[in-house]
């Protein structure tokens, strides 16, 4: 069970792996600038959410107690519910980018990012409300929050598909800030 959720919980929460291409394009300078703004505050919490995901694989991996998995989960969850608030916050203090429709999308980036902050949240609370002492209720409970992750990290995925259809793709993925190492090829 905790496999599944390791799996579930790790695709989740790569998402901002999306941003990870590679740079080289000159392209616009104001996109550019804009993007920096936006990458050098987005990397401590890229960094942050890698971390948590990473100690998530960890405690389901092992022959972790039912009660090591809630605490590090929950603890996990809370890390991302709080970094996809201060990345939203990040694009927020950005100013509009300077794209066509630039404030429609940041204001839907900023959404999604704030939706997938409450998810997780959400999740945490679901975390911490499960009785780690009854091992089937809690491997029913850790199922439902392995099925809650779809929905918590929806909304990063369409802050992410609104700043490439925006055209902030190749500005953003040519700053060193967003751009975090892959766990594996098949992380998508």
């Amino acid at each position: 069970m905790n496999k599944k959720l390791a799996a579930a919980l790790s695709g989740g929460a790569v998402l901002m792996l999306v941003l990870s291409g590679c740079g080289g394009d000159d392209g616009d300078k104001k996109a550019d600038a804009w993007a920096k703004k936006v990458c050098d505050q987005w990397q401590p919490e890229l960094k942050k959410i890698e971390t948590a995901n990473a100690e998530i694989k960890r405690v389901a991996t092992e022959s972790s107690k039912p009660e090591e998995v809630q605490t590090t989960d929950s603890a996990a969850f809370g890390t991302m519910s709080e970094s996809y608030k201060t990345m939203g916050a990040a694009l927020q203090g950005a100013g509009v980018p300077p794209v066509k429709n630039g404030q429609a999308t940041q204001e839907a980036a900023v959404k999604g990012f704030n939706e997938t902050s409450k998810g997780y949240a959400e999740l945490k609370t679901k975390m911490d409300g499960l009785d780690p002492k009854d091992q089937t209720k809690f491997a029913e409970g850790l199922k439902e929050v392995a099925g809650g992750l779809q929905q918590a990290t929806q909304g990063g995925k369409d802050a992410l598909a609104q700043l490439n259809a925006g055209g902030l793709d190749k500005a953003m993925n040519g700053q060193k800030g967003c751009q975090v190492t892959a766990p594996s090829p098949s992380a998508k």
